[in-house]
């Protein structure tokens, strides 16, 4: 594995990491060397003000998911394999690559291969803070794979991935 896939690897975990944070609500500590480490942040998007306005995320938590995205991957995109990786550690037991698959082709809105941090962040906003109407949707879209509108017979390559965690478990 080479050491840019590592290194990106790495900073998917500390963003998985931030996202635990975010729901168990510790984020916001009062740890002063956290606080003022987030005031420092390196990198952030372009468009703040508008990822805020998208999402269900405040400046200095979107600041903090970002810098930790950004800290070990740079380049700012996260491809399938790496996500399928990194997806991976959360399922050790099974092949949870298929899922992954699907997992990140719904999150992959623009269909071009890759993350950005705008995608994730908009839909994990949605997933985590979402309104119930915004995440039926969203798991909608997840199995809909031919993106015909329905769930259907065609659509069901991934009720098959879901087996193979249904055996690991």
């Amino acid at each position: 594995m080479s050491s840019r896939r590592r290194r990106c690897k790495r900073q998917l975990i500390k963003f998985t990491q931030h996202i635990a944070r975010l729901i168990t609500g510790t984020l916001n500590s009062d740890n002063e060397d956290e606080e003022q480490e987030s005031t420092t942040v390196r990198y952030h998007p372009e468009n703040l003000e508008q990822l805020q306005s998208q999402t269900h995320f405040s400046r200095q938590e979107l600041q903090l998911l970002y810098r930790g995205f950004k800290n070990d991957c740079p380049s700012g995109v996260v491809n399938e394999d790496t996500f399928k990786n990194i997806y991976a550690l959360f399922f050790p037991l099974g092949d949870s690559s298929k899922y992954a698959q699907f997992l990140f082709n719904a999150f992959d809105k623009d269909k071009n291969g890759s993350l950005s941090f705008e995608e994730l962040v908009c839909d994990l906003s949605v997933l985590l803070r979402g309104t119930t109407e915004e995440k039926l949707n969203w798991a909608f879209n997840l199995y809909d794979i031919n993106k015909d509108g329905q769930i259907t017979k065609e659509d069901e390559n991934i009720m098959q991935s879901l087996k193979i965690f249904d055996n690991a478990v």
